[in-house]
């Protein structure tokens, strides 16, 4: 019986220490995997720390981009070394030069030459000239920064007379509208005459009724057409810059005429203009 009792209480003892040694390889286990938890998530939260600082390099780089392809748009580009303008003002002009006539447009070879169409094709839908002759009545050019509207002097004045007829008052509307739309443009009204001569009771010579006629459109502007007074310049150039030499009919009928020079910022005339499309 004794024998029986002892044999009882090892086997309850080894069984007690087998289950203890299990109890603390589970406890040590439980700590690894716990630990490994932990490690995982601070890998974890560490690498979104990392990704969060990645895309925030993503995001600021991609600004970047994006404004550099702002400022590239607006990046000023010369154009045959007389106008500057943006690629806005550019795409802009692609855009006009689609309704433009194909034969005209087929004789731009030069970036200024499809400048000149562009601004013409919108100065004269603004000015809505379709009752004018284009190549005689009236021209538009761009020259060194500047757009010169050349009006026939049978638009404007009777012969030999420097007072501004009242067949005059539409185009000269329309072309106060232009100057009026834009703040910061500037402009030169400069009379041109033929080369014969004249002398009345009223005007001495050719640079007296040139002059005379571009003071007569610059009083007609301020004064029915509300021009502000100070964008205004009256000149005159007599018979000296002939269009055409003075020998025919035709050809002085081409050198008697008003040139209105426009002064412009040409982004900001262009997009002016490119808003009546």
């Amino acid at each position: 019986m004794k024998k029986i009792s002892i044999a009882l209480i090892l086997a309850v003892m080894i069984t007690s220490c087998v289950s203890k040694k299990k109890y603390v390889a589970l406890e040590v286990e439980n700590g690894q995997i716990k630990s490994e938890l932990t490690k995982t998530r601070v890998e974890k939260e560490d690498l979104e720390n990392k990704f969060a600082a990645i895309q925030a390099r993503v995001d600021n780089y991609n600004k970047k981009i994006n404004s550099l392809t702002e400022q590239n748009d607006a990046m000023l580009v010369n154009v045959d070394n007389v106008a500057v303008i943006s690629n806005d003002t550019k795409k802009a002009m692609r855009k006009t030069l689609q309704n433009v006539d194909a034969s005209k447009l087929a004789g731009a070879k030069t970036l200024k030459d499809s400048m000149n169409l562009a601004l013409s094709y919108n100065l004269n839908k603004s000015m809505d000239s379709s009752n004018l002759d284009e190549d005689e009545d009236i021209s538009i050019d761009i020259n060194e920064t500047v757009v010169m509207i050349s009006i026939s002097d049978k638009m404007l004045f009777n012969t030999a007379s420097y007072r501004v007829s009242n067949k005059a008052n539409d185009i000269l509307q329309k072309l106060a509208n232009v100057i009026n739309s834009e703040p910061s443009v500037e402009v030169m009204v400069e009379g041109h005459t033929d080369s014969r001569s004249i002398r009345t009771s009223k005007i001495a010579d050719n640079w007296d009724l040139s002059v005379l006629r571009a003071t007569s459109v610059v009083r007609k502007l301020v004064d029915d057409y509300g021009v502000a007074p100070e964008k205004l310049i009256a000149s005159g150039r007599s018979s000296f810059k002939p269009l055409a030499e003075n020998d025919t009919n035709d050809n002085r009928a081409k050198n008697r005429r008003t040139r209105i020079v426009i002064l412009p910022n040409l982004d900001k005339f262009f997009a002016l203009m490119g808003s009546n499309e």
